[in-house]
């Protein structure tokens, strides 16, 4: 009888009664049950901890990603526009031979020499050409109406008819466009 009280005295020290609901609570069991639902919740928080570091390093890799694309289109598009105008200071200089070639072709057409001066026309020709070619286009101004954006008024007379108040008269120097960019506005005489 000694024996069965030692064993329930044994049993009552792991084994705990709370109050009148009667719920009896193994102590021992109950410790090591915190110790594995403590280690489950730092093993969750751990991994939140690394989910979190997970979504923060791939936020960061698509930033760099888009970066690095927006990077390469900007240099590709500044590699195009630089090879379109490479060559934009000589052409603009040659802008001033073209004026030029104009005003020899006009004065051999007025004198009747164009059977005589043929040669020379055909090497007016090919130097528009070959500009032309290179991406320089010539801006027509005569009888359109004046816009500030494309034309530099030198004077203005009275307009010959009522349909040209306002607008391009005559253009002194012609304009030019290099690629659909502006390089040399064009001198313009306006009705008034």
């Amino acid at each position: 009888m000694e024996e069965n009280r030692n064993e329930m005295t044994d049993t009552s020290a792991k084994t705990e009664t709370t109050g009148a609901e009667g719920i009896e609570l193994n102590t021992d069991e109950n410790a090591a049950g915190t110790t594995h639902l403590n280690a489950a919740v730092g093993e969750e928080s751990e991994m939140e901890k690394l989910k979190d570091a997970l979504e923060e390093e791939k936020k960061k890799y698509l930033y760099l990603f888009a970066e690095y694309d927006n990077f390469r289109k900007r240099t590709a598009k500044e590699r195009l526009e630089l090879n379109q105008t490479a060559g934009k200071d000589v052409i603009v200089a040659l802008l001033e031979v073209l004026d030029d070639a104009s005003r020899a072709e006009a004065e051999l057409t007025k004198k009747g020499l164009e059977k005589d001066a043929e040669g020379v026309m055909l090497v007016f020709q090919k130097l528009r050409r070959i500009l032309q070619q290179k991406g320089l286009k010539e801006m027509e101004s005569k009888g359109l109406d004046f816009d500030a954006d494309k034309h530099e008024a030198i004077t203005e007379i009275p307009a010959p008819t009522e349909a040209l108040k306002g607008k391009v008269v005559d253009d002194i120097e012609k304009g030019y466009l290099l690629h659909d960019k502006i390089i040399r506005f064009a001198k313009v005489v306006v009705g008034k």
